[in-house]
Parts: C-alpha cells; structure tokens; sequence
C-alpha cells in the first residue's frame, strides 16, 4: 500500500462522519474511524464509509487474552476494512492470535499494526502512572520488534520514532504515525508532534491527521496541504 495521509474521522455520529465526508468531491481520503465512531454507530458506518469508496483504518486497539482478540479480529476481518490495530503491551502471543484470527480462509486480511507507546504519553506519565522505567524510545523498540516478530505489517508510533523503527525493523515495516500538526497550529493533548513534512523527511509511511483537518475552516483545504507537504505533491 502506498504512503498516504489518513483523516481521523473521530466524530460523534455517523451523521456528522458522512456530511463531512460529502465536503470531498474530487477526493476519497483515507480514513480512521475510531472507537467513539464505531461504539456509536457499530459495523454499519464502517460498511457506509467503504461503499463510497474510501479505505479505512478501523482504530479499535484490542488489547486481551488472545483468544478474545483472535476471535473479534475474525469478526473484524468480515467488515472488508484495509487496516485494524492492537496494543503491542497485549504480548507476542496476543499479536499472533490476533493475526490468525485477522486472516480469511483465503489467505486474505487487512493490514495490522500494533501500537507502541500512544503520542500522548512521555516519559514522566510513562514512569508515574506505568511504573515503566526504561526510556522511551527503547520502550517504543522493544514494542515494534515484537511486532515484527509476530508477524505483523508495522507499528503505530509517533513520527519522531518512525525513523528508528525502520533502521530496526526495516524499510518494508509499516510506521503509521500520529501526532501530525501543521507547524502554525495548536499541538492540542499532543506531546510527541511533528509537521506533515517532517514526517515525510523522516520516513513515516502513513500520517494520522484529526483535527488540524476536521476542524479547520475548510477541510477539503486543509487535507490537500497536508497532502501535498507529506507527499511532496
């Protein structure tokens, strides 16, 4: 799948989702829909949102024992979307179960990723509520090579480690990379941030973009900026 820039449709009603898509007549972005979304609306908003035409990353983040996780990733593989998540803390052997479960009994399945660390955690909030002591980044490369180890296609990280994790675990491992802000806007609950440019220098595969987009005066706008300095176009 080719690099590209994945709006974060983190709305509450799949009302509001559709009549902000409808604002893209010449464009079918690639869109997240996360837990909000899909707690709110269930499978159909994800069938709606694939009908017009668009790829989804349905943002889920499982996280149990592995044989609950391999039987909803079974459910999931069922709703035709092109990439899901899971936390990598869930263990290698949660990871695995999860890629069986995500697999069709063609051989087919979406993308998996594994979140590391979220973009809105430090090292202070990751010693004091996590009581994880090791720095950070070795936290975010343990993650990802556990990933890779069980088989899965990349990582969620921040873009400030995208590099890393591809001098780790190889160019063909996917960095899907959150915590994208224009360099004139507001970093909001972010901590680990970085500008869509950036993130394209520094080898992000895949850019989460929310509100920057969603709640700009003019969205359509706003995405095609974002598109043009992550993709260079």
């Amino acid at each position: 799948m080719e690099k590209d820039v994945i709006i974060a449709c983190d709305f509450e009603s799949g009302a509001k989702t559709l009549e902000f898509l409808d604002k893209f007549v010449d464009c079918k972005p690639f869109v997240k829909i996360g837990m909000e979304l899909f707690y709110a609306e269930g499978p159909s908003i994800v069938k709606e949102i694939k009908n017009r035409g668009h790829k989804i990353f349905l943002d889920l983040k499982l996280h149990d024992i592995p044989n609950t996780v391999k039987k909803a990733m079974a459910v999931l593989s069922r709703l035709d979307v092109d990439m899901t998540n899971l936390h990598a803390g869930g263990t290698k052997e949660m990871m695995k179960a999860a890629l069986e479960g995500l697999t069709r009994p063609d051989g087919s399945r979406p993308l998996l990723i594994a979140v590391t660390q979220l973009t809105s955690t430090n090292q202070e909030s990751m010693e004091t509520d996590l009581l994880i002591k090791e720095p950070l980044p070795e936290v975010v490369m343990h993650y990802a090579q556990n990933a890779k180890e069980s088989g899965l296609d990349g990582v969620v990280c921040s873009p400030l480690e995208s590099e890393v994790v591809h001098n780790r675990c190889g160019k063909d491992f996917l960095t899907v990379t959150p915590g994208v802000r224009f360099a004139d806007g507001d970093k909001c609950d972010q901590k680990r941030v970085m500008t869509p440019e950036e993130a394209r220098k520094i080898g992000s595969d895949f850019i989460v973009v929310g509100r920057p987009i969603t709640q700009a005066a003019d969205p359509v706008a706003a995405y095609k900026r974002c598109v043009k300095e992550f993709l260079g176009e």
